[in-house]
């Protein structure tokens, strides 16, 4: 079912947001003051590769409980189905095929979009998995891509619009990806859960019930979602390879990306872009935007147990270089912007930093760098990161010297035995994303820059 809110109600609920842009809030972009902090150390008791997994599960059951929620019972029995598969559509001059299902999950309908290329119809392909903020049919302008009918917050009448169509398309690869015999699914998130503090009373939650003080809120429930997408990739389209399928994510939805990533170790590779507080940044820091005020202007992100840490950060258990290596041994890639103080870009490098100690005891060769990069220098080791110029947005761009590499085909899952057979960011580096996610001066030269940007006119800044 879903359900959408009145002319009405969307009056009552914009004075909330109102109020939330009251809250006085004044963040620190100076690094002399920063406060003194202690890390809890990842592998405290830890002394080999054969005791990580217990520590993990350790440290995922902590930041369930405690930040994202964990999955409750009612999610459990919810299964993903197929309800309907749309006619497949030639397109970009017949080199790929669209494929729109609406899947079934716990009372609500998902429109999930898939540009594949067109060989995948004889060879499983890897696929790139991420959300999208404002409908599938802003992604790629065809006519016959269906508009999400749950709630657009940011649109009057709270629905998509017609004339939205093809809006974002230039913030997607979904050429370049299809051309290095790669593919995209993608959904938009507001089909899973409305990105509104509503009390949970659309979205999934209408069937799973307000989650409590430790159950998963919104970020968790669209990570959970992600996997039940997953499910689907894996079990019923045979175009892809669902043991390659890599998850990517900008802002909250890079947030999202990580905890789906640390939840289901089936996700061969995790991309984060300015994904900040909550995120891939350091809460200890302090430094641009704080549990403090996440929690104050989004409480229906995290758990109602997060709050607890807004003026007590030194009293959280762990931090979220934590969060990223749960996601150790597979790849993961970390993408922060120079000018986007508000989700510290030097956070999010010390967090992989941090999460290195993982990555090397499970024999890989992690974070290839002790001190933060130059502008505009990728480095890609088990764990890849970058800073670029510019500001709070995700860019990919191509380039003559980033044409895709043989190597992606050989990525696959973890494997249970030896982990040196496990893919680096190498494997990937030459990818669409994963090579030019970054590389703005490539973009400068060649004038093929996507942008992806959350463009939230009502909602109050956030990552």
């Amino acid at each position: 079912m879903i359900l959408k809110i009145s002319g009405a109600l969307a009056l009552i609920l914009l004075p909330a947001f109102a109020m939330a842009d009251e809250f006085v809030f004044v963040p620190n972009y100076d690094e002399t003051k920063v406060p003194v902090y202690t890390l809890p150390n990842v592998l405290s008791g830890v002394n080999s590769a054969a005791e990580w997994p217990a520590k993990r599960l350790h440290w995922h059951e902590l930041i369930a409980k405690e930040m994202f929620g964990r999955i409750p019972a009612s999610a459990e029995k919810e299964k993903a189905v197929i309800l309907r598969t749309l006619p497949d559509k030639s397109i970009l001059g017949d080199k790929g095929i669209m494929r729109q299902l609406v899947i079934g999950l716990a009372g609500e309908e998902l429109n999930l979009m898939l540009l594949l290329p067109k060989n995948s119809t004889q060879e499983p392909v890897p696929v790139f998995l991420g959300y999208n903020f404002e409908g599938n049919h802003t992604v790629f302008n065809d006519p016959d891509i269906v508009p999400p009918t749950s709630l657009m917050f940011k649109n009057k009448g709270n629905e998509a619009w017609e004339k939205d169509r093809g809006t974002s398309a230039k913030r997607w690869a979904f050429e370049k990806i299809i051309d290095a015999n790669m593919g995209l699914a993608t959904l938009y998130y507001g089909d899973v859960d409305p990105d509104f503090d509503d009390g949970f009373k659309n979205g999934v939650h209408q069937r799973l019930g307000v989650p409590r003080a430790d159950e998963a809120a919104s970020i968790g429930t669209w990570a959970w979602a992600l996997s039940r997408i997953l499910d689907i990739l894996d079990s019923s389209v045979t175009e892809v390879n669902g043991s390659k399928v890599a998850l990517i994510g900008h802002s909250r939805l890079g947030k999202t990306s990580l905890w789906a990533g640390a939840s289901d170790e089936r996700f061969a590779l995790v991309i984060s872009n300015n994904s900040g507080c909550g995120g891939a940044a350091l809460s200890r820091r302090q430094f641009g935007e704080t549990l403090r005020r996440i929690n104050h202007n989004f409480p229906h992100w995290f758990c109602e147990n997060f709050h607890r840490y807004s003026e007590h950060v030194d009293s959280l258990p762990f931090d979220n270089h934590i969060l990223l290596s749960l996601i150790a041994p597979r790849p993961l890639y970390v993408a922060s912007a120079i000018d986007d103080e508000w989700a510290d870009p030097k956070g999010e490098f010390l967090s992989c930093l941090h999460a290195n100690p993982v990555y090397r005891l499970l024999g890989t060769e992690g974070l290839p760098m002790k001190e933060m990069p130059p502008l505009d220098t990728p480095s890609h080791g088990r764990i890849g990161y970058h800073v670029r110029t510019g500001k709070h947005t995700l860019l990919t761009s191509t380039g003559n010297n980033t044409s895709p590499s043989r190597r992606s085909t050989s990525l696959h899952r973890p494997s249970n035995t030896k982990i040196k057979t496990l893919p680096s960011n190498k494997d990937w580096e030459n990818s669409p994303v994963i090579a030019d996610v970054s590389k703005r001066r490539l973009s400068q030269r060649t004038g093929q820059a996507i942008h992806f940007r959350f463009r939230d006119c009502r909602l109050p800044k956030a990552c």
